[in-house]
């Protein structure tokens, strides 16, 4: 598993909704991978910090914006 895939199933993992020999994949990369353990350290504090954050509760202009920048971030290159 990439880190790249990593990041794209972050969400998954965490909301335990990934099934189980993918989530064995993820654990293994994260064994050896201190970046995506890092990054997975980082999303669990936003979320312990912002709590639950519903569409709706987005206005219009800043859910373009998150949108938007996830599509560039998706057009990008792997590494």
């Amino acid at each position: 598993m990439s880190c790249r895939e990593i990041v794209e199933l972050a969400t998954g993992y965490l909301e335990g909704t990934m099934p189980a020999g993918e989530r064995e994949r993820f654990d293994a990369h994260l064994t050896g991978c201190p970046g995506c353990r890092e990054y997975l350290a980082q999303m669990r504090e936003t979320v312990r910090l912002t709590g639950q954050l519903r569409e709706e509760d987005l206005a219009p202009a800043a859910r373009e914006a998150l949108v938007a920048a996830f599509r560039s971030w998706r057009e990008r290159p792997a590494t």
